[in-house]
């Protein structure tokens, strides 16, 4: 399949970039969602008080065990069930008291992918593409030129005319995939769509929608248990015994665990516990000639500098001398948090700094966790003597 896909970048009008998680309304909105399964006394609940919100131009990936309701939930946000209780607003509709005729309406404009690629068997790939576009009533010659040029892009200028038995399953999936994106849907919704393919099948279409997302500025969220494509997504969310239990946005945590795994304080940490300790860290910005951190108060924060750079001060008989510039990936503010002394320095921004910052009581939790990370903490305190 590699060989034979085509880029999609030339699929989006020639318009201005937006950037993600811009001033733009978000594609889905998802306030308190709660979903049963049954009536009376067999009604089970399925879902409890999911928030959620996908921004414009985000892969988001949904993760979880079978029959915690990530299905149920993707199919609540692409109409294909009715909302029971809470709010959700997809492409700005919102879907609380539609009727079955308004929720036909919404779904005409999200584009489907699922595991089972649910093509007409008696319909060549062209014909199962342009069902897609005949809901919108065009010409026949512009759904089959649109159709076409879909497909060519995916890779299947040789098979237009083959019908799904003719089709490789990789190549059933493209077909698949091409009806899902021939109107240019603002939404896409994916349920396992790599389950049935190869590992490089697999990660050909998550790049085909990657780039997709990237040139269309659509919201593709994809439900899957394949730990093969998580880093194509901009977020994970991950669902458990019917709720949202996280929602981690990938890239900055991948940073914060890099500048954490580059402090010897915790290069003995194991992936898993430095991606625990990364969720707990938030983010803070300060402007040239801001006090981060004053000599003498209670320490409350630990830092790690992501850009900028700080000065150390240091304040003995009324005379004030800097001890040590800072740069980004270096750490401050732990030794009070150990001690629990007052700050021994004060830490100012010498330019625009942004620092993530660990909370007194989960860096305790750190510590206490981990003998390793007690060990580091003493040599670097020790050295810093």
């Amino acid at each position: 399949m590699s060989d034979n896909v085509r880029s999609l970048g030339n699929l989006a009008t020639q318009k201005p970039a937006l950037k993600k998680l811009s001033a733009i309304k978000p594609t889905v909105e998802i306030q308190g969602v709660c979903h049963f399964f049954g009536q009376g006394e067999l009604r089970k609940q399925v879902l409890f008080e999911n928030t959620l919100t996908l921004n414009a131009g985000e892969i988001v990936i949904m993760t979880g065990p079978s029959g915690s309701g990530k299905t149920t939930l993707l199919t609540l946000i692409g109409a294909l069930r009715t909302l029971q209780m809470g709010s959700l607003r997809v492409l700005g509709q919102e879907y609380r008291n539609l009727g079955p005729t308004e929720l036909i309406r919404v779904r005409q404009q999200i584009g489907f992918i699922f595991q089972a690629h649910n093509l007409f068997g008696s319909l060549t790939a062209l014909q199962n593409v342009r069902m897609a576009l005949e809901l919108h009533r065009q010409p026949t010659s512009a759904m089959n030129h649109k159709a076409e040029e879909m497909l060519t892009k995916l890779g299947l200028e040789n098979r237009i005319r083959h019908k799904p038995y003719q089709l490789s399953g990789g190549q059933r999936q493209r077909v698949a995939i091409a009806r899902a994106l021939v109107n240019r849907p603002k939404l896409i919704l994916a349920d396992e769509p790599t389950a049935a393919l190869d590992k490089q099948s697999g990660r050909d279409v998550v790049n085909l929608l990657q780039e997709f997302a990237q040139s269309e500025q659509s919201t593709i969220l994809m439900v899957t248990h394949d730990n093969r494509i998580l880093d194509v997504a901009d977020r994970i969310v991950n669902m458990v015994d019917g709720r949202i239990i996280s929602n981690v946005v990938v890239g900055e945590t991948m940073e914060k665990c890099n500048f954490l795994r580059n402090c010897s304080l915790f290069s003995e940490f194991t992936p898993a516990t430095l991606t625990d300790v990364a969720d707990k860290m938030s983010r803070a910005a300060f402007s040239p000639g801001s006090e981060i951190v004053r000599q003498g108060e209670e320490g409350d924060k630990f830092y790690v500098i992501r850009s900028g750079h700080v000065e150390v001060l240091i304040t003995a008989d009324g005379t004030t001398t800097q001890v040590a510039t800072l740069k980004p990936g270096d750490i401050f503010g732990e030794a009070a948090l150990l001690t629990g002394a007052p700050r021994n320095a004060t830490v100012k921004a010498l330019d625009e700094v942004e620092v993530y910052s660990l909370e007194k009581m989960d860096f305790q939790a750190v510590i206490q966790a981990s003998s390793t990370f007690m060990e580091q903490l003493r040599k670097v305190l020790f050295q810093r003597q």
